[in-house]
């Protein structure tokens, strides 16, 4: 009386889903106006500014319409970053700075239970990207 094959996956979604990566992958959206020389700079004077990779990424899909930087200029924030000798924070650095603050906060704060939890989580966070 039961259907087995109603949750077994399609093997045409698949299929499609991969030639659809592969075409992204190759060209960048047609509503993309920057180029990728100009892309490359705001990646930069945004670095300079002192935005973490992330962050960056984050800028240019919301304020200029950017999904994926990788599949426009071939390689990550990070790794242009890095070829292009510009030091910037990474994220295990951004949360060894929070974790330093919140300790010191909650050293003088003990009953803020809501800092406690964030210092919690950030040292989960620092032990995983540690061990990354």
């Amino acid at each position: 009386m039961h259907n087995r094959n109603l949750f077994k996956p399609c093997e045409t979604t698949t299929a499609m889903s991969t030639e659809k990566t592969k075409e992204t992958e190759k060209n960048s959206p047609a509503w993309v106006k920057m180029s990728k020389e100009e892309i490359e700079k705001e990646i930069l004077s945004l670095a300079k500014e002192g935005n973490t990779p992330a962050k960056i990424g984050l800028i240019l899909r919301d304020k200029h319409a950017i999904p994926k930087v990788k599949t426009i200029i071939g390689k990550g924030i990070a790794e242009l970053l890095t070829e292009k000798k510009v030091e910037f924070k990474t994220e295990k650095n951004v949360t060894e700075e929070k974790v330093k603050y919140l300790e010191s906060h909650v050293g003088k704060n003990k009953h803020d239970r809501q800092a406690a939890k964030a210092l919690t989580k950030h040292l989960w966070m620092k032990r995983h990207l540690s061990s990354a």
